[in-house]
């Protein structure tokens, strides 16, 4: 015997797809909306206007438009560009509020087990970028995972021809973070990425 109606039975089914949500969260939050029937309509407006949000046809990003915010802002410096993973790598390195530079998403990361490989990123894009708009500088702005340290081997490869800078984001200690807690791998970045005080 069915103890949830069917609708109610599918909007969990659906909700423990997403990331992070399993059956009981799913059956939590499902109940949760069945309760507020105003924020259960909210939130199903909101998911149905996501339509709109288009990818930015220069970098990559989300956009309302063909451009994104960033693109459009005449202030930023096209000569230096940053690489990221995906929008929320984009979102983590803007919050820091230092980089007046320019994007490029790749959404995602070299990983044949997931199987992306570079047909599957946004590398021609990349090249063409670095090719037509002046750039200087590329900085690989990608987590150090095996599957980032190879992507960043890999567009450094690509870049060799260019006459293009290439950098990376500094890698080492966290702050508050004890060095006698810290790995020999973490420790070998601090030290090879130290900064020069005086």
């Amino acid at each position: 015997m069915e103890v949830f109606p069917k609708p109610l039975k599918e909007a969990i089914q659906a909700l423990a797809r997403l990331p992070g949500l399993g059956e009981k969260s799913a059956t939590r939050l499902a109940l949760y909306l069945l309760r507020r029937p105003e924020e259960a309509q909210t939130l199903a407006q909101r998911l149905a206007a996501l339509e709109e949000v288009k990818l930015c046809e220069e970098c990559g990003n989300f956009a309302a438009g063909s451009r994104c915010a960033l693109c459009e802002d005449p202030e930023r410096d096209s000569s230096l560009l940053c690489v990221v993973e995906d929008p929320a790598a984009l979102a983590a390195i803007e919050s820091a509020g230092v980089f007046r530079g320019r994007y490029h998403v790749l959404h995602g990361v070299l990983s044949p087990r997931d199987g992306l490989g570079p047909q599957e990123l946004r590398l021609p894009e990349l090249l063409k970028r670095v090719r037509a708009n002046g750039v200087q500088e590329v900085l690989l702005g990608l987590s150090p995972t095996a599957a980032g340290e190879a992507t960043s081997a890999y567009i450094m490869e690509l870049l060799s021809d260019f006459p293009v800078r290439v950098s990376r984001l500094a890698c080492g200690l966290a702050l508050g973070m004890e060095v006698r807690y810290a790995d020999h791998l973490t420790l070998k970045r601090a030290l090879l990425s130290r900064e020069i005080l005086k």
